[in-house]
């Protein structure tokens, strides 16, 4: 039996959930959200988690406002209380700092890069970025949605 474009193993799980939800209704809801879910595809690498240090709160939270309010990302986490230890003109340094944890698409890591030179009070600003293998298709869906190509 052929239903749509739905075959094999994807078929099997939907129609047990479909029918599960039509003796539970709640059931039905939680079937087509998994089926949702399934069914979503993703490119590896379309999306990137960025990096960036700053030398206290404030400088994070502006910089993270002003990330959100250009869609250079769609979210950025503050990680507070990190100590960084690197070298720095020949000497070992270590400070406290705060971690921004920035999602993005990856085509906007190099405009990010520069609005967050633009606006760091660093010499040198940390801005590094890592490609998203795979996540949560809704997620990464809604990241797509908020950032423009």
């Amino acid at each position: 039996m052929r239903i749509g474009l739905f075959y094999g193993p994807v078929r099997t799980v939907f129609l047990t959930l479909l029918l599960s939800g039509l003796t539970v209704p709640s059931l039905g809801i939680v079937g087509l959200r998994a089926f949702a879910m399934a069914s979503d595809t993703y490119t590896s690498g379309t999306h990137s988690a960025a990096f960036v240090t700053c030398p206290n709160e404030q400088v994070a939270k502006d910089l993270a406002r002003g990330i959100v309010e250009r869609k250079l990302a769609a979210c950025v986490n503050i990680i507070p209380k990190i100590v960084s230890i690197y070298e720095w003109q020949g000497k070992i340094e270590e400070d406290n700092e705060v971690l921004l944890m920035i999602k993005t698409r990856s085509s906007k890591v190099t405009a990010l890069a520069d609005y967050v030179r633009s606006k760091h009070p660093y010499e040198v600003a940390e801005v590094i970025s890592l490609p998203i293998d795979q996540g949560n298709p809704p997620y990464l869906k809604w990241l797509g949605e908020v950032v423009p190509e």
